[in-house]
């Protein structure tokens, strides 16, 4: 992940490589084998490219094995293949040279050894055919001691005859090259053409004329080095430079194999955009993809670069294995891991013991079980505006469903309603309260301007979830009640209850109300203002202009349910504060319990309700939404020859020859100036298999419609027909 050194020339960049190419192309050749020819370094490489494939460790042609010093030295069939010193003697160059009369190996003419090979070979054995002294330990492994596999040391930057040409470490290793092969420096780039090279370079995108006109100006010492730092700040690089990884890392928007669906991937590909723009040490990019979700309190972001396993392709086709494709996926993670992070090809080990890297099968199934403990959940990523976004409907949708109770309250005609019997009751004003046969208390006495009544009764055991006062009318009050006042009127300034259980009465606890519903309340009285802690409010009835006198009723709901074993009992608190001798005149209690077999939770039965109330909305909004009309086949035919009989409903029955594929085309003629919606009603029959509605075996009774085709034109055929 390290960025361009904020001193570079932005002509190195692009000259270095070239310059080095160029360079390779024009040294000669090497004719002669090196003074000393080393077994480690010169021998190895051919004898693993030209012969391993028959000698090495995964078959060994006429018993020779070519892959180790204790195996070349004791030979083959054919017996011992080198004799040191004596080249012309050992029967390895004498196959490898094509010396007296034997085949030439390898066999096939591409696959010889160069003339120059040839020569290493017979110089090596002319030598003494020496072999480096090796440990016996894996780690001593010759292949480990490639340079790409030691530890990196800084080399100390050379010494050059133009030291003013080089502005850093790396232009005096391109510089000492050139001076070694006589050659100078190309002259600076304009400046024009250095803009041009190093925004294309840093962000793939060309300059812009007033940037151009800008740096061309700008005659400050560090120009060029202020435009490093502006291409390196802007969004632009991160994108032009994830590019690479993104490839490596095989990202794609889509699973491939045979659907080749899309897929949400695009958190990961702007992580990598975001890596390379905050310069994220590579450690940190390496761990953050191979594990983030591992990391101590992991988050969102370092679990979203873990998506770097989840690049593998996917396979949706109908009918495969499952497990396989898994498989199949566990092996791209290591390949590509290995590939990416390690610059080896890991998959070789995969089938035998890597040839060329120091990587055995058994390793390579270590890494494989790795990867194979890994879950594969779906993560939700939202950003930041989604996450700010989530919380605010998130908050609408609790304050509306707050709103729910009171908008949708309890049924209450699912509750059992039992009448409370009042044990005792009085008046604070000392008026007269009568017990009457049906439950209710009726006022017998001169009402005062103001009271409050209190009414105590007991229950049996069981859980009550509302209470009802009942406001009835009576002949005795005036205008029939239910109040007491001249126009029969009451208001109820405040409704409260208390509760407790039958066996410990000292026990009485408020009892909290809520979702207050009444079948009639006057305007500006509202039942609510019954429950609502203001003494100066209330519940009134009367009714507009006049109108005859009812029964009301009050239901208040319990925001939780109460029941005691052995019963309960409540104290009900009935204040009338409006003055006007606006009191009950008739009134009874009632208590509002679940009844058998409908759900225990009142919350739960809210919900019942509540959907059974939207379900009922829906099919009222379908049935105006649209009118359905059964449209009457006129003609159809079935690509494979089957069978159509059309019935009195005007379905169409299959029958006949039932091939695994086919297409049915049917036509319809209809009055209908304007459609909006096309209903498709499959049907079960007895005379399909297992009833229908399909035809796909003979206990199945299935089907599978792949397309619905629609095409649609006017009857007077003056249009084109047009697809739907």
């Amino acid at each position: 992940m390290d960025r361009l050194p904020r001193c570079l020339d932005g002509r190195i960049a692009v000259c270095a490589c070239l310059a080095i190419a160029l360079l390779a192309l024009a040294s000669p050749s090497r004719a002669d084998p090196p003074a000393e020819v080393r077994f480690d370094r010169d021998i190895e490489p051919i004898l693993a490219v030209k012969c391993y494939h028959c000698h090495g460790p995964d078959k060994q042609k006429a018993e020779l094995r070519l892959d180790g010093k204790d195996a070349i030295l004791k030979g083959g069939e054919s017996g011992v293949i080198i004799k040191a010193g004596q080249a012309a003697e050992s029967l390895l160059y004498q196959r490898v040279a094509g010396l007296n009369d034997l085949e030439r190996m390898p066999p096939g003419r591409k696959d010889w050894l160069t003339d120059e090979q040839v020569r290493l070979l017979r110089t090596w054995i002319e030598q003494g055919a020496t072999f480096p002294q090796r440990p016996l330990d894996p780690a001593a492994d010759p292949r480990r001691r490639h340079w790409a596999y030691q530890t990196p040391v800084r080399p100390q930057p050379p010494e050059v005859r133009d030291a003013g040409w080089a502005r850093g470490p790396l232009d005096r290793f391109i510089l000492a090259r050139l001076e070694k092969e006589g050659l100078k420096p190309s002259p600076e780039a304009d400046r024009h053409t250095l803009i041009r090279r190093v925004s294309l370079d840093l962000t793939g995108l060309p300059p812009t004329l007033e940037e151009v006109e800008a740096f061309v100006k700008d005659e400050s010492p560090d120009a060029y080095e202020k435009l490093v730092d502006r291409l390196l700040a802007s969004p632009q690089y991160g994108e032009h430079q994830a590019r690479q990884w993104l490839d490596a890392a095989r990202y794609a928007d889509s699973n491939g194999y045979e659907k080749d669906r899309a897929r949400v991937m695009w958190r990961y590909r702007d992580w990598v955009i975001n890596a390379f723009n905050a310069d994220l040490p590579y450690d940190r990019f390496t761990i953050e993809q191979l594990a983030g979700d591992m990391l101590p309190g992991a988050t969102l972001d370092q679990r979203i670069a873990t998506g770097f396993h989840r690049n593998t392709m996917i396979n949706e086709e109908g009918g495969i294995d499952v497990e396989e494709f898994r498989y199949y996926a566990v092996v791209d993670r290591v390949a590509t891991t290995g590939t990416v992070f390690l610059g080896m090809t890991l998959g070789c080990a995969q089938c035998h013991n890597h040839k060329f890297d120091p990587i055995s099968q058994r390793e390579y199934f270590q890494v494989f079980a790795l990867f194979n403990n890994a879950d594969e959940p779906i993560l939700e990523t939202p950003t930041e505006a989604e996450i700010a976004r989530e919380a605010q409907v998130e908050k609408e949708i609790a304050e509306i469903e707050a709103r729910l109770p009171e908008e949708f309250p309890l049924p209450y005609e699912e509750l059992r309603w039992t009448v409370l019997e009042p044990a005792e009751f009085t008046a604070a004003s000392g008026g007269k309260l009568v017990k009457q046969e049906d439950g209710s208390l009726l006022a017998r006495w001169a009402a005062p301007e103001r009271d409050t009544f209190t009414v105590t009764a007991e229950t049996g055991a069981g859980s009550i979830v509302a209470v009802r006062l009942e406001a009835l009318t009576d002949s005795s009050l005036p205008r029939m009640g239910p109040g007491l006042s001249d126009s029969g009127n009451f208001v109820l300034s405040e409704f409260t209850v208390t509760a407790a259980g039958r066996k410990a009465p000292a026990a009485a606890r408020p009892v909290g109300l809520k979702n207050p519903s009444a079948d009639f309340s006057q305007e500006g009285f509202a039942v609510a203002s019954a429950i609502d802690g203001d003494p100066a409010t209330g519940w009134a009835v009367a009714e507009p202009k006049g109108g005859p006198s009812q029964s009301r009723t009050a239901t208040f709901e319990l925001k939780e349910p109460i029941a005691a074993d052995g019963g309960t009992r409540l104290v009900f608190t009935l204040a009338q504060n409006f003055g006007g001798r606006h009191l009950l005149g008739r009134f009874r209690l009632w208590a509002g319990s679940l009844s058998r077999g409908t759900p225990a939770d009142v919350d739960e039965l809210r919900r019942g309700h509540l959907a059974a109330r939207q379900a009922g909305w829906e099919a009222k909004m379908m049935r105006a939404a649209a009118r359905w009309t059964i449209l009457a086949p006129q003609t159809y035919t079935s690509q494979k020859g089957c069978t159509f009989t059309l019935l009195e409903d005007q379905s169409l029955l299959v029958t006949g020859d039932r091939p695994s594929r086919d297409v049915y085309t049917v036509e319809y003629d209809t009055d209908l100036d304007q459609v909006s919606s096309i209903r498709l009603e499959v049907l079960a029959d007895r005379r399909l298999p297992a009833r229908g509605p399909g035809r796909g075996g003979v206990e199945e009774g299935n089907f599978q419609l792949s397309e619905l085709e629609i095409t649609a034109w006017p009857r007077d055929g003056r249009q084109e027909p047009v697809p739907v």
